[in-house]
């Protein structure tokens, strides 16, 4: 990876974690899921998306607007 990756989303479910990085595929932006969660005490810790720095204002400008994900935690 040539670019600097940043936090766009987190979440503590994964499933959250994956529907946002896929809207964010299907917009054009790159993004991976970063897996934080301790694998002793999986209820500890947070899934992450992370996209190239250039795209964390466009990133995070559709996840706000995009329903599908927003946490009820």
């Amino acid at each position: 990876m040539d670019e600097n990756w940043v936090k766009a989303y987190q979440s503590t479910q994964p499933i959250r974690a994956e529907i946002a990085r896929e809207i964010l595929e299907q917009n054009g932006i790159a993004a991976v899921i970063v897996d934080r969660k301790d694998s002793s005490y999986p209820i500890f810790g947070m899934c992450e998306v992370h996209v190239p720095a250039g795209d964390l204002s466009r990133a995070q400008t559709i996840l706000t607007d995009e329903d599908a994900i927003k946490d009820s935690e």
